[in-house]
């Protein structure tokens, strides 16, 4: 429809003649919605939203339900095979049918305290996590009330260390002085991780040193991946009971992950001499013999799983301490390498 234009003209503001109206908004469409003419929103979806909406309504979580019927059928014949075993030691005797009911009863009960350790493990892995996530938080926002309580929460969790006690008294000691959250997460790090830090560089380079010698003499490579997977886990589990864990089977299994990227790093324990000197150098474990290279080798590899299990199991950023390196445990390692080829090779030297 044609309108007619209107020329511009002057007015007055105070003119009484003039009526102001409100300006009338245009309704916009919201994400996921739809508006109709009237301005109201509608409550469909968009034809997007909506396809993914039954997408996932249709999608079924067939693994989950497998694995829980197999093991609801697994659990049903083990409880149907005992019962038949008691019934039938009854029916032959009835000290026997007793004595069956009561290892039964025994062995149910160190189950539940299996499951019931297992659980506590997995929750106590689970709250350093969360320790850690406030903590970056903390450093982010700078909040005095959550700096506090969390460091109400990390004297709680170390309060089965005893090497500790100066250092939680320090720290709660320095509660109420210190303004800044940022600042005492810092302090609780200084103060309760420092000695923690060192001990678990003390833990790895054992371990990186132990599993160099062990698999540099070993003669088969099965048994290299075995130690290596072996120390892997125990190097593990004690970093995780030094920083206030107490981890499980089912707790390490978080980690097993790292280990199996290690251990597919170590099955190739048969590299070229390149590779071996281009990891540890052309020196003197290089000239020496391709076994100490690789066992080297090995413990780097060892060495690098410690330092991200160090970070997995510490209830605290880096924030005012430095994290440890690779270089300082490889330079460590390969003194000990370069010594103990140079003490092979005065053997070797005829007398």
């Amino acid at each position: 429809m044609n309108q007619r234009l209107r020329k511009p003209a002057a007015f007055r503001l105070d003119d009484p003649d003039i009526v102001v109206t409100p300006a009338i908004e245009e309704p916009r469409p919201a994400p996921g919605g739809t508006v109709s003419p009237d301005g109201e929103r509608d409550a469909l979806p968009s034809p997007i939203a909506a396809a993914e909406s039954r997408r996932a309504a249709k999608r079924l979580p067939w693994a989950a339900m497998f694995w829980v019927s197999a093991g609801g059928l697994v659990l049903l014949a083990i409880i149907l095979g005992i019962v038949n075993l008691i019934d039938e030691l009854m029916s032959r005797a009835a000290w026997l049918g007793s004595l069956g009911t009561a290892l039964a009863a025994v062995a149910a009960i160190a189950l539940f305290a299996i499951i019931a350790r297992e659980v506590a493990g997995l929750a106590r892995l689970a709250a350093i996590d969360r320790l850690r996530a406030r903590a970056g938080a903390i450093l982010v926002g700078d909040d005095r009330a959550a700096g506090r309580a969390l460091g109400r929460d990390l004297i709680a969790l170390t309060r089965r260390t005893p090497q500790l006690a100066r250092a939680r008294a320090r720290l709660e000691s320095h509660l109420g002085d210190i303004i800044d959250g940022a600042d005492l997460v810092r302090l609780a790090e200084r103060e309760l991780m420092a000695p923690l830090d060192a001990e678990a560089r003390r833990l790895v380079g054992a371990a990186a040193k132990r599993v160099s010698v062990v698999t540099a003499v070993s003669p088969r490579a099965a048994i290299d991946m075995l130690f290596v997977l072996v120390t892997a886990l125990g190097l593990m589990r004690r970093l995780a009971l030094l920083y206030g864990g107490r981890p499980g089977t089912l707790a390490l299994l978080r980690l097993m992950r790292q280990a199996i990227t290690h251990l597919a790093l170590t099955g190739g324990m048969a590299a070229s001499d390149s590779l071996i000197q281009q990891v540890i150098g052309h020196g003197l474990a290089a000239k020496l013999s391709a076994r100490l290279g690789e066992g080297v080798l090995n413990g780097l590899l060892t060495a690098r799983l410690g330092l991200a299990a160090i970070s997995a199991v510490r209830p605290l950023p880096f924030a005012a301490l430095r994290q440890p390196s690779l270089n300082e445990l490889a330079s460590a390692l390969l003194r000990g390498s370069e010594g103990r080829g140079s003490e092979a090779l005065e053997d070797r030297r005829p007398s």
